[in-house]
Protein backbone atom coordinates (compact mmCIF):
# COMPACT_ATOMS: atom_id res chain seq x y z
CA UNK A 1 0.00 0.00 0.00
CA UNK A 2 1.23 3.22 -0.81
CA UNK A 3 0.47 6.78 0.52
CA UNK A 4 -2.05 8.65 -1.45
CA UNK A 5 -3.42 5.44 -3.57
CA UNK A 6 -7.33 5.37 -3.74
CA UNK A 7 -9.44 2.35 -2.75
CA UNK A 8 -13.00 2.07 -3.56
CA UNK A 9 -14.65 2.08 -0.25
CA UNK A 10 -16.26 -1.32 0.36
CA UNK A 11 -18.19 -0.30 3.24
CA UNK A 12 -22.04 -0.42 2.64
CA UNK A 13 -23.26 1.90 5.46
CA UNK A 14 -21.09 4.74 3.76
CA UNK A 15 -19.90 4.26 0.06
CA UNK A 16 -22.46 6.39 -1.20
CA UNK A 17 -21.85 9.48 0.20
CA UNK A 18 -18.14 8.75 0.41
CA UNK A 19 -17.35 5.75 -2.66
CA UNK A 20 -13.49 6.36 -2.37
CA UNK A 21 -10.71 6.41 0.05
CA UNK A 22 -7.63 8.27 -0.05
CA UNK A 23 -4.69 6.22 2.26
CA UNK A 24 -2.11 9.01 3.97
CA UNK A 25 -0.57 6.86 5.89
CA UNK A 26 2.89 6.83 5.03
CA UNK A 27 4.55 3.05 4.25
CA UNK A 28 6.83 3.41 6.67
CA UNK A 29 3.75 2.32 9.00
CA UNK A 30 2.88 -0.53 7.00
CA UNK A 31 3.27 -3.13 9.41
CA UNK A 32 -0.10 -1.81 11.45
CA UNK A 33 -3.14 -3.59 10.90
CA UNK A 34 -4.87 -0.39 9.93
CA UNK A 35 -4.74 2.65 7.43
CA UNK A 36 -5.69 6.22 7.90
CA UNK A 37 -7.87 7.30 5.00
CA UNK A 38 -10.14 10.28 4.02
CA UNK A 39 -12.98 10.10 2.19
CA UNK A 40 -13.61 11.16 -0.88
CA UNK A 41 -17.21 12.60 -1.90
CA UNK A 42 -18.50 14.23 -4.94
CA UNK A 43 -18.16 17.66 -5.50
CA UNK A 44 -21.92 18.05 -6.42
CA UNK A 45 -22.43 16.77 -2.80
CA UNK A 46 -20.80 19.41 -1.01
CA UNK A 47 -22.23 22.95 -0.07
CA UNK A 48 -20.97 26.14 -1.40
CA UNK A 49 -19.37 26.68 2.44
CA UNK A 50 -16.21 24.32 1.89
CA UNK A 51 -13.48 25.53 3.12
CA UNK A 52 -10.88 25.32 0.34
CA UNK A 53 -7.38 24.04 2.76
CA UNK A 54 -9.32 21.89 4.79
CA UNK A 55 -11.42 20.10 2.25
CA UNK A 56 -10.00 20.52 -1.18
CA UNK A 57 -11.27 20.19 -4.69
CA UNK A 58 -9.42 17.35 -6.12
CA UNK A 59 -9.61 15.81 -9.55
CA UNK A 60 -9.58 11.98 -9.72
CA UNK A 61 -10.43 9.93 -12.92
CA UNK A 62 -11.65 12.83 -14.89
CA UNK A 63 -14.38 13.59 -11.77
CA UNK A 64 -14.57 16.66 -9.01
CA UNK A 65 -14.39 15.53 -5.84
CA UNK A 66 -13.91 17.07 -1.99
CA UNK A 67 -10.98 15.14 0.05
CA UNK A 68 -13.28 14.83 3.45
CA UNK A 69 -10.32 15.78 5.92
CA UNK A 70 -13.14 16.38 8.67
CA UNK A 71 -13.96 12.28 8.04
CA UNK A 72 -10.29 11.06 8.72
CA UNK A 73 -10.36 7.79 10.00
CA UNK A 74 -8.57 4.67 10.41
CA UNK A 75 -9.90 1.16 8.61
CA UNK A 76 -8.75 -2.48 8.70
CA UNK A 77 -5.80 -2.60 6.36
CA UNK A 78 -7.56 -5.51 4.63
CA UNK A 79 -10.03 -3.31 3.72
CA UNK A 80 -7.75 -1.89 1.43
CA UNK A 81 -7.10 -4.44 -1.73
CA UNK A 82 -6.81 -2.52 -4.90
CA UNK A 83 -6.05 0.92 -5.65
CA UNK A 84 -8.24 2.35 -8.22
CA UNK A 85 -5.71 5.25 -9.09
CA UNK A 86 -3.36 7.81 -6.54
CA UNK A 87 -3.93 11.24 -5.77
CA UNK A 88 -0.16 11.88 -5.85
CA UNK A 89 -0.82 14.49 -8.23
CA UNK A 90 -2.30 16.53 -5.44
CA UNK A 91 0.16 15.12 -2.44
CA UNK A 92 0.58 18.97 -1.57
CA UNK A 93 -3.15 19.79 -1.15
CA UNK A 94 -3.62 16.93 0.58
CA UNK A 95 -0.88 17.61 3.29
CA UNK A 96 -2.00 21.23 3.41
CA UNK A 97 -5.49 19.75 4.54
CA UNK A 98 -4.20 17.36 7.58
CA UNK A 99 -1.57 20.09 8.37
CA UNK A 100 -4.77 22.50 8.53
CA UNK A 101 -6.82 20.01 10.53
CA UNK A 102 -4.14 20.00 13.03
CA UNK A 103 -2.55 23.33 13.33
CA UNK A 104 -4.83 25.44 12.27
CA UNK A 105 -2.57 26.89 9.90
Amino acid sequence: MKQFDVYENTNKLTKKQYPLLVDVQHSVLSSLATRIVIPLTSKDLVQDAVMDVLMPEVLFDERSFVLMTPQISAVPGRMLSNPVGTLEHCRSEVLAALDFAITGV
